[in-house]
């Protein structure tokens, strides 16, 4: 029987000493003993010395003036990303136009048809009530200009990440090469890498498309490759031994067996898109975002809800349906002909509507949602921004939070020299993981002090930290009430659906009319942006303990709370951890967002850089914001470390 000697406490050590914790800490300290006074004696302590900058402004914009001076010239643009342009310029229109001549009945029709043939009549009717309700809202049109984006923007989306995926999935080599770029696609903010499309491609569609691409490529490339490495190798044996080859495994194996994940990859690359349909409009995307960003140009919550409301139903009822593909994957399909039967009923009424003239909704039949809006805005400003009695107004309790959470944790991070920075941060990452994972945040960290931007990632970093912070109070106490309640997860999930579907700009006015500008509204977006997945994680942890468990804990007398805390809790680790990760990842995400309403820091650097058309100034900041997400997924996920002869 193998044994593993790496864990055994070493004889003569103090007892504090035997844990591997504090020898960790110990060597780092006399690590920190030896290099700190040469770092002091050399750079001085303080903040990051200007000598180990390094500046990127100018090559930046040496790039950013070679393409603008060659972009209606160069071969390179004229016969490469010019028919990449003219392409999807032509789908896109292609698509809207096709939607255009089914006319809103149709459109309902065939919706209703598809959600019907996947999961049944329920979903059938929410599909067509969510149309319906686009139109009502006076925004069919719109809707269907982004219907049209997002179609092309999914498919190429799922097509470049199936390419990925399969690559991935298949080998090793580019599986270890592909991660770390797919990382950096996730993490980086979109306003960070708009910037770049927009020099290439311009301000219009194509930009609005290929920005979305290199946003929602990325999960449909990690499910692929999941799915594809997790396929049942038993299964995959026998097929190799009935002598089939390397593509016949692929298409009758491999890829039917990891038809789930790819079905939630779709999920995935769906949703993303569409929460990037109001960034997209920055630059020319129009559709329904173009819609919420002029609302929020104006502050006119009403008009940014009536355009709003449309994205989150698209949202949903795409996510009902390709969840329920998911579910239902390798099911027995219903009867062929009450599927032809129902097919030809949705053309008849798509051509009814076509020959009575009624392709466009009706303006008689809208409804305005503005008004009233904007009018129950006007009354919380009025009434419960200040002067509230005893508990005080909301502007207050920003004021309070800025003066009591934010300020202190800057002005400490701000104070600590930077060797004590990257020592605290060495140490996180190695208690909880490896030597590799404390090098990486260590590097991470420091390559934010070389790209010359310490003092606004620190700034960054404390609303980070104030925004994870309470989002895991109230994700973890949200989710397990759910989880220990069937009826109000019930209640609770359509509330998370709208939360992580609302684009973020919708959501930005109201809170910004409640708690005013300043960093305090930054937080307060960060964590509702990222609350439902924190909610979501938590609770499926927790369901899936294993009732053994919670069975034996019960036989032994344990109450309802010693359950919690001593087996659903520590079973749940891996979950939660993923929880705390996943709400740092959106955290991260929303910074750029805080920047529009006087969060600051690197959020206003790549907003500026975009507005500005500084290239330097929006990518510096998006790297430093990469850096902070990496340094952060180091320090809180562990890593699994090997012993030898196992566990």
């Amino acid at each position: 029987m193998a044994t593993v000697t790496a864990s055994a406490p070493r004889a003569g050590l103090p007892g504090v000493l035997k844990h591997r914790a504090a020898q960790k800490l110990l060597l780092l300290a006399l690590l920190a003993a030896i290099l700190v006074p040469l770092a002091d004696a050399r750079w001085a302590s303080g903040s990051w010395p200007h000598a180990l900058t390094v500046d990127v402004s100018q090559p930046l914009a040496d790039a950013s003036d070679w393409i603008i001076d060659n972009r209606d010239s160069h071969p390179l643009f004229l016969y490469f990303f010019g028919y990449i342009s003219n392409a999807v310029v032509l789908c896109v229109r292609a698509v809207y136009l096709l939607l255009l001549a089914v006319g809103w009945a149709g459109v309902t029709a065939i919706g209703a048809l598809v959600a019907w043939r996947v999961a049944g009549v329920r979903l059938a009717v929410g599909t067509a009530v969510a149309f319906l309700a686009c139109g009502l809202l006076g925004m069919w049109v719109p809707t269907m200009q982004t219907l049209a984006l997002m179609v092309v923007a999914v498919l190429v989306s799922v097509l470049v990440g199936l390419v990925l995926g399969l690559a991935a999935g298949l080998s090793d080599r580019f599986h270890r090469a592909l991660r770390p770029v797919l990382d950096t696609m996730q993490v980086l903010p979109a306003f960070a890498y708009l910037l770049p499309v927009v020099l290439i491609f311009g301000i219009g569609v194509p930009a609005a498309v290929l920005a979305t691409v290199v946003y929602a490529a990325p999960p449909m490339a990690r499910l692929t490759a999941l799915g594809l490495r997790g396929a049942d190798k038993e299964v995959l044996e026998a097929v190799e031994s009935l002598g089939a080859t390397a593509p016949q495994r692929l298409l009758t194996a491999r890829i039917p067996l990891a038809r789930k994940e790819l079905l939630l990859g779709l999920n995935q690359t769906i949703m993303m898109a569409l929460s990037m349909a109001v960034i997209a409009s920055v630059i020319g995307a129009g559709g329904l975002g173009d819609r919420v960003y002029q609302a929020l140009a104006s502050v006119d919550v009403g008009a940014a809800l009536e355009a709003g409301i449309p994205i989150v139903l698209l949202a949903v009822v795409l996510d009902r349906i390709t969840a329920a593909a998911g579910e239902h994957a390798g099911e027995e399909p219903q009867s062929r002909l009450v599927w032809l039967y129902a097919a030809v009923a949705a053309v008849a009424v798509a051509l009814a509507g076509r020959l009575a003239g009624r392709l466009d909704w009706p303006d008689s039949w809208t409804v305005n949602l503005a008004d009233p809006v904007n009018r129950a805005v006007d009354w919380m400003t009025a009434h419960l921004y200040s002067g509230v009695p005893v508990v005080g107004g909301t502007a207050d309790w920003a004021g309070r939070f800025t003066t009591w959470v934010l300020d202190p944790v800057r002005s400490g991070l701000q104070w600590l020299p930077w060797w004590a920075v990257l020592l605290l941060v060495a140490a996180l990452a190695w208690l909880i993981g490896t030597w590799r994972t404390a090098l990486t945040a260590v590097l991470a960290m420091a390559a934010i002090g070389v790209l010359g931007v310490w003092k606004p990632s620190l700034d960054t970093l404390s609303q980070v930290l104030a925004a994870v912070a309470v989002t895991l109070v109230l994700g973890f106490a949200t989710g397990i009430a759910a989880a220990r309640s069937d009826r109000f997860e019930r209640l609770l999930r359509p509330v998370l659906d709208v939360f992580q579907t609302m684009p973020q700009f919708v959501y930005l006015i109201p809170v910004v009319a409640l708690f005013g500008v300043g960093r305090a509204p930054a937080v307060a977006a960060a964590v509702v942006y990222a609350l439902p997945a924190v909610v979501r994680i938590t609770t499926q942890g927790l369901r899936q303990v294993d009732p053994a468990a919670l069975e034996s804990a019960r036989s032994l007398g344990a109450s309802s709370t010693q359950q919690l805390r001593q087996v659903q809790l520590p079973l749940a680790r891996p979950a939660l951890l993923l929880a705390v990760n996943q709400g740092v990842v959106l955290v991260l995400a929303v910074v750029i967002i805080g920047g529009l309403v006087g969060g600051g820091a690197l959020g206003y650097d790549v907003v500026f850089g975009l507005a500005q058309g500084d290239l330097a100034t929006g990518l510096v900041a998006g790297a430093a914001i990469v850096c902070l997400g990496l340094m952060l997924d180091r320090v809180t996920q562990p890593t699994e470390r090997r012993t030898k002869g196992g566990v």
